[in-house]
């Protein structure tokens, strides 16, 4: 008995030596976006003014699997900052340099802020409102303090440290200014459940000031990304889903608009709470609007890419988060304008953004257990 025993535990042993786990080595920020657009679909769903039977149950397994990968994706670049320092200060150094890599460290941000908005959107059914309300406080002030350096950091080192031309300019520059956005969006959710006066109106005001940050400086990033498709064609075929990155300003600041007058009538005075819904329809509108042309265009662009044999990239994943974003203004522009074209353009979202997570999502795991993901960049 114990001579035939040994033999299998020997070569079990022998087998469990053999196990490689992937190497963390070129783990880089771009994952923070497998983050963003899982709890997206989590947070469009919950808000969705169409009923579907099981839905919020559902939203509420997915802001679950969101946190798990936010803890997940925490510990593996630390993992990498730990187990590669030989390389990680060179490639920090590197990677805040190159305009193509350094707008990725908004993900970071903007993964924080987007589970915090799912735990008090869903996450609060689970785990209580108390304890909803201190995660979310808690991932918001860590997001925003991140974003905000996103916001200053990355643009400035592009300037100083980096000489672009017009023929680099790429959707992915918005990463690092879009935090603030998403920040204004969790902002007014909080907004409630500080103390009536100053605080309610702080907060209120100080995520309408972040607003502002990011709104601004897309329009000053957007018309040099078009003009750089317009005078220099199409992106290269593995960044064209980038694109889509462009709907997430546009999208984030619809739901922000909505979301601050929401939350405008217990934190300000009664006049300019009047003035905030006004604004949330007369701003939200349009440029929803734009958002749905963008739409297109980028799908008409990426239907050509994919004919000329676009592979699949982490760029990916920008056909999630900016989409949700987009379905989160429509629902919140329904809310405010009662319109059931309006909830049903919700809903015909949020429907293509679970299709392109689930798809990505698929493509991510192939690519993960396949090794591919984790492989060193190729050199050109």
């Amino acid at each position: 008995m114990v001579t035939a025993v040994q033999p299998r535990t020997h070569t079990t042993a022998s087998a469990l030596t053999t196990v490689r786990l992937p190497s963390l080595r070129h783990f880089g920020p771009q994952w923070y976006a497998t983050v963003m657009g899982t709890a997206i679909v989590a947070t469009a769903g919950g808000g969705l003014p169409v009923h579907v039977p099981g839905l919020r149950t559902a939203c509420t397994a997915v802001w679950a699997l969101s946190a798990a990968m936010l803890a997940v994706v925490l510990t593996a670049r630390a993992a990498h900052w730990v187990g590669h320092r030989d390389q990680a200060r060179d490639q920090a150094r590197d990677h805040l340099v190159d305009p193509a890599i350094a707008p990725f460290y908004g993900c970071l941000a903007m993964a924080l802020l987007a589970v915090g908005t799912g735990t008090l959107t869903v996450g609060q059914d689970v785990i209580g409102q108390r304890a909803a309300v201190a995660t979310a406080a808690a991932l918001f002030g860590a997001g925003t303090l991140v974003g905000l350096a996103a916001a200053v950091v990355v643009p400035y080192l592009m300037v100083v440290r980096r000489r672009v031309g017009p023929a680099t300019a790429s959707p992915v520059w918005l990463l690092p200014v879009v935090p603030p956005m998403v920040s204004a969006s969790l902002g007014p959710l909080l907004v409630p459940h500080l103390p009536a006066g100053q605080w309610r109106e702080a907060l209120l005001l100080a995520s309408y000031a972040m607003f502002g940050i990011s709104l601004l400086a897309t329009l000053i990033i957007l018309p040099v990304v078009f003009s750089r498709l317009i005078h220099h064609g199409a992106l290269p075929l593995a960044l064209t889903p980038s694109l889509f990155l462009v709907l997430g300003p546009l999208g984030q600041s619809t739901t922000a608009v909505n979301k601050l007058a929401d939350a405008a009538p217990g934190a300000i005075d009664a006049q300019y709470a009047q003035g905030f819904a006004a604004f949330a329809v007369i701003y939200g509108v349009p440029v929803l609007g734009f958002a749905l042309l963008w739409l297109v265009l980028a799908t008409a662009l990426v239907v050509r890419a994919l004919k000329r044999g676009m592979p699949f990239s982490m760029s990916w994943w920008a056909f999630t988060f900016p989409v949700g974003t987009c379905a989160t203004g429509a629902e919140g522009l329904a809310h405010h304008t009662g319109l059931v074209a309006l909830e049903w353009l919700a809903a015909g979202l949020y429907v293509l953004l679970v299709t392109a997570w689930a798809v990505t999502g698929f493509r991510t795991l192939c690519g993960l257990f396949g090794g591919a993901l984790l492989a060193a960049p190729r050199q050109t």
